[in-house]
């Protein structure tokens, strides 16, 4: 896929080396994360929120209740800076100051609109559902027409973005090389833990097999 168009927001200055505006790559963090946090000025106050977030094709979505300040903030067209981190491991260097972290990280910049289309709105929440567990749409009971009303979903153009990706051993001084303590990495991943039923579940209801699970 293309690479993002470089602008001067989503241009890495800090490390380039560990720059990527590749489309593929951004994507699979997005996907991948459950969380971001999503910065925006109210008032001459920033704040940052998080939020689950979820992507259809170039554009990525979000809900809140329409009485929220973020949403009402995003819908008026406020700058938005968008960003989601995946902690893959710690890296012990053999100097303090080497220590540091693998990780993929992702930041977007741009603004969101309302989706006020029903069918649009309804298509987004149910791709939301099916993003955190594929087959869990058709199993619950749709919206009604009144969570609906206070519900609001917002959309971002997925235009300006760019990630920052770091993987690998401990780059020591050449110096540090020779001396005793451990260094190396120490993986991090998400897991699933078995999943729990909820107590009030009529006698018979078994897990389904399409929940995320860990796999290992």
């Amino acid at each position: 896929m293309s690479e993002f168009v470089r602008t001067k927001r989503s241009t890495v200055i800090r490390a380039p080396k560990k720059a990527c505006y590749d489309r593929d790559e951004i994507y699979a963090v997005l996907d991948e994360a459950l969380v971001s946090q999503v910065g925006f000025v109210a008032d001459g106050q920033p704040f940052v929120t998080p939020v689950n977030h979820w992507r259809i094709g170039d554009n990525l979505y979000f809900h809140g209740s329409s009485a929220g300040r973020r949403i009402k903030i995003m819908e008026a067209g406020a700058d938005l800076c968008v960003s989601a981190t995946l902690l893959d491991g710690l890296v012990f260097a053999r100097s303090a100051m080497h220590h540091g972290m693998n990780f993929r990280s992702v930041m977007i910049f741009g603004r969101a609109r309302l989706v006020e289309d029903e069918g649009e709105k309804l298509a987004a929440l149910k791709a939301l559902i099916e993003h955190l567990a594929p087959g869990r749409w058709a199993e619950v009971r749709p919206p009604s027409a009144a969570e609906m009303k206070v519900t609001k979903v917002l959309v971002m153009p997925l235009a300006e973005a760019s990630a920052k990706l770091r993987s690998g051993p401990p780059l020591d001084d050449e110096d540090d090389y020779a001396l005793s303590a451990w260094a190396g990495e120490v993986p991090l991943r998400q897991a699933f833990d078995p999943p729990i039923s909820d107590p009030r579940l009529p006698a018979g209801v078994e897990v389904p097999g399409y929940l995320p699970r860990d796999e290992n």
